[in-house]
């Protein structure tokens, strides 16, 4: 780990980027929001009333009242299988525009906050998705039966890393970096989704880049790359990809 670090600082990294990638990967799984594994709705695993509610009274759920437009929300979030954009998630919620669901989208995580629910309305990969808060992530694992394909090995971090602090990159400068072979890992990370490739370089063969995906933004509970934390020396690196806390 020494010599990947010291290797790492005499790269150039662009401006803002954390000294250390791989423990600031590591802060951020850390304080990962786990639920985004437990949004994705089984077939047969949802229960729809037979009759709906009446127009004219709002829902009272948990003693805090529902207008039919937060309620409509809130089920399209509920059933929805990844995070929605702001725009499709007001048409599938019946909503004037994305003002007015961005709006609802304020509120209803003020009405999950005051009631103590188990639950939140994430910003992830360009969208929004209801997902469990990180402090239920025992539970949530345990529910799912995790087991240890959603770990990385420290190898697979330090090639996430690298990639996340300084896409798009080519295998080669992810060698120069790490100062091993990295194909096995590229595979890994490709397999898992957890990066993609990203167009080619100029350089002799041209090369692939490397770069993240949305579902890396989505189980790290980033909206966008630039989310990415600076670096927290203190922070432990043992490759895990769920939060043990």
């Amino acid at each position: 780990m020494t010599r990947f670090v010291s290797s790492l600082m005499r790269k150039k990294v662009r401006p803002g980027s954390p000294r250390s990638p791989q423990r600031s990967i590591t802060r951020l799984v850390n304080r990962m929001p786990s639920a985004t594994f437990a949004t994705k709705p089984r077939r047969g695993g949802i229960a729809f009333l037979q009759k709906p509610h009446s127009r004219e009274k709002p829902l009272v759920i948990a003693s805090y009242l529902r207008s039919h437009e937060l309620s409509r929300l809130e089920a399209a979030l509920f059933v929805a299988r990844e995070p929605l954009p702001i725009r499709r998630l007001a048409k599938l919620a019946r909503l004037s525009d994305a003002t007015r669901a961005r709006s609802l989208l304020r509120k209803l995580n003020t009405l999950f906050d005051k009631s103590g629910t188990a639950f939140r309305i994430e910003h992830l990969a360009g969208g929004f998705q209801l997902i469990t808060r990180p402090q239920f992530g025992p539970w949530v694992r345990r529910t799912l039966d995790y087991t240890a394909e959603n770990r990385l090995s420290n190898a697979a971090m330090e090639t996430l890393s690298i990639i996340a602090y300084r896409q798009p990159v080519t295998r080669a400068e992810i060698e120069a970096i790490r100062g091993v072979g990295s194909e096995e890992m590229l595979r890994q990370l490709l397999d898992r989704d957890l990066i993609a490739i990203g167009g080619r370089s100029d350089d002799l063969g041209r090369p692939n880049f490397y770069v993240t995906s949305r579902y890396f933004l989505r189980i790290f509970g980033l909206g966008r790359i630039e989310e990415l934390p600076d670096m927290d020396p203190e922070s432990p690196s043992d490759g895990t990809l769920n939060p043990e806390n």
